[in-house]
């Protein structure tokens, strides 16, 4: 809603002169109600749904699905708790994002947007129908307090992703204004609009950092209809939502109730899906996929198997070394320990060759950097030579693929004599302190263990002694928030259009604040100017060789030991739900499927024994 004639006038009569040119400019700028990263977005004003939905999907039903491990919290912004399943429904987004695109967003509680050509600032319009479900209308006072909110006392990645505003305010009831940098990331107006609004009303008296099991209030299409702490948490659908008819939503949401049932592992939680206690699953296990589905609602057609492409990088999934411990520090140790990981024995012996090795941080995409470096790649990284090993600039990457195991393992015992380390009765131990090199790998889901036990044998033949420690999930977030591992196995996901939260990931700001992603425990000042040279990028050609320049310098760090991908999700379901068909390319929408009613209570009738 654009601002009125006297508030307006009231805001120019307040500003200083040096303001005054960003008022006069503010009122040329177009609203409008989409935003892309580089190019305009795929669907124009006036579109009434996103192509890949059905906008007259059957409504109702139910939809149970399973969490690992436990949750104490229904707050999902904050570094104390383990927060619930699925608490971002109850809470709607200023922009919502079209899966079907790589970057484009839509009004959800902004009605318009204006962005300045220069990106020094945005405003949004409020929509005047957004109600909080207690009928409360959505101010922009409530959009201002939930930016500062999150930025200070939410999890580190808000401050990173927010660290280029400079000033958030309200203009009026329904105008909020953020203010940027001069050097700002060029997807930092569609991160805002990624922003999730909280009401002022309901926070303001509350203690925003403490974990809670209150149902909080929101304005999305879900609230929460029953709580049972560490074991089942339940959605229902908001039926007077505000936003039910908006572009972005037609079509979506069409499910009444979604539930997350809690199970201590992977293994139980797929015996329960077998029994029809749950009604869908992602398998993360190749050989379950393979293996594990050949019960007997599965043979007489109850259940199905989709795999589903997946348009984005795959990321990088790997054995991730805490750099705060001593023993990492040498960057031939950290070689040697990836030397030891052998991805063909566990790809033909335990994943049934379902798997690709990962080699970059941006696999499966123009960013992920090969073979030496190009101009544009060496133009970046050239300031840092004296901070970068020389293979960066002169050597192809590394991770290359012996037939066998033995040279590898050779070369790992040369990379650790070298590091000052040797064999004495059989353990690898520091010459100067006798004191025998040790790791150990902590773990929440004994799914893993059989992935980690071959590279803790082939270090073992090496004169490494290696063991793997599984807690329970509580105590596992509570060790990787103080840093308290030797090697976890992590994902560190991208996408597409990477940018700020590249700086928690990566730089020497997030290295000691618990909770973050900087999981390394990085430190490099070259690393932390490759991060801002990707989140500058002003164009497509840039970014991509902004993400070249960085890929290569972390894969010749070895601060990980990469591990492998697939390219697409794997979904194992009872059949009674109805999808968009194809898939929408970026990214799998949950929210655009339904119960079929024809199918539902037939396929609920097999699972319940009918």
């Amino acid at each position: 809603m654009l601002r009125s004639a006297l508030a307006a006038l009231l805001a120019v009569s307040l500003l200083t002169p040096a303001s005054f040119s960003f008022a006069a400019s503010a009122a040329e700028v177009p609203t409008v109600t989409g935003l892309s990263l580089y190019d305009q977005p795929a669907l124009k004003p006036g579109f009434t749904h996103f192509p890949y939905v059905n906008p007259e999907a059957p409504q109702g039903g139910e939809l149970v699905r399973a969490s690992v491990g436990s949750f104490d919290s229904t707050n999902p912004f904050i570094v104390k708790g383990t927060p619930a399943s699925g608490l971002m429904a109850v809470y709607d987004t200023l922009l919502a994002s079209n899966p079907d695109e790589p970057f484009s967003m839509y009004g959800l509680l902004a009605s318009g947007v204006r962005l300045d050509p220069d990106r020094r600032w945005m405003e949004f319009d409020i929509n005047p129908g957004a109600r909080f479900h207690d009928g409360t209308p959505v101010t922009a006072e409530d959009v201002v307090f939930s930016f500062r909110l999150l930025r200070d006392e939410g999890q580190p990645f808000y401050a990173a992703y927010y660290a280029d505003v400079t000033s958030a305010q309200a203009l009026d009831d329904d105008t909020v204004r953020f203010d940027f940098a001069k050097a700002n990331s060029r997807e930092l107006p569609l991160i805002l609009g990624q922003l999730p609004v909280l009401p002022k009303h309901y926070w303001a008296n509350r203690d925003f950092t403490r974990p809670t099991l209150d149902k909080p209030l929101g304005s999305g299409p879900y609230r929460i209809a029953a709580i049972k702490p560490g074991q089942r948490i339940v959605y229902d659908r908001v039926d007077d939502y505000w936003g039910r008819d908006l572009p972005v939503n037609r079509g979506r949401h069409n499910i009444a109730r979604l539930v997350f049932d809690y199970y201590r592992d992977q293994t139980v939680a797929l015996e329960a899906f077998k029994a029809g206690n749950l009604d869908l699953r992602i398998e993360s296990s190749a050989s379950n996929w393979a293996t594990a589905y050949d019960f007997p609602a599965a043979e007489q057609g109850f259940v199905k198997k989709l795999l589903v492409p997946d348009g984005q990088p795959a990321g990088m999934q790997a054995y991730v070394m805490n750099l705060r411990r001593e023993k990492f520090q040498d960057p031939r140790v950290r070689e040697a320990l990836n030397l030891a990981f052998y991805f063909p024995w566990l790809n033909d012996n335990l994943f049934y060759g379902a798997y690709k090795r990962t080699r970059s941080y941006f696999e499966n995409s123009p960013m992920a950097a090969g073979g030496k470096p190009g101009p544009g790649e060496l133009a970046l990284l050239e300031p840092y030579r004296d901070q970068l090993p020389d293979a960066v600039f002169d050597k192809p990457l590394p991770i290359a693929e012996p037939e066998d195991l033995r040279p590898r393992l050779r070369k790992a015992l040369g990379l650790m004599r070298d590091a000052g380390y040797e064999i004495q009765n059989g353990q690898m131990v520091n010459r100067e302190t006798g004191k025998p090199f040790t790791l150990e790998v902590l773990l929440y889901d004994t799914q893993f263990e059989r992935i980690v036990q071959p590279l803790l044998k082939n270090l073992k033949r090496i004169g490494i002694q290696g063991k793997i420690r599984t807690v329970d999930v509580n105590q596992y977030l509570n060790r990787l928030r103080s840093f308290d591992y030797d090697m976890v196995i992590a994902t560190f996901p991208q996408s597409i259009n990477p940018g700020n939260e590249q700086r928690e990931y990566w730089t020497s700001a997030y290295a000691d604040q618990p909770q973050s992603r900087n999981l390394i425990g990085l430190k490099n000042p070259a690393i932390d100017a490759l991060v801002d040279d990707l989140i500058r990028a002003d164009s497509r050609q840039a970014l991509d060789t902004a993400a070249r320049a960085l890929d290569r310098v972390l894969r010749w760090g070895f601060y990980v030991i990469p591990q492998f991908h697939l390219g697409a999700t794997r979904i194992a379901l009872w059949d009674k739900f109805g999808h968009p068909q194809p898939s929408p390319e970026y990214g799998l929408d949950f929210d655009a499927w339904w119960v079929d009613p024809d199918e539902g209570p037939r396929i609920e009738a097999r699972q319940h024994g009918g």
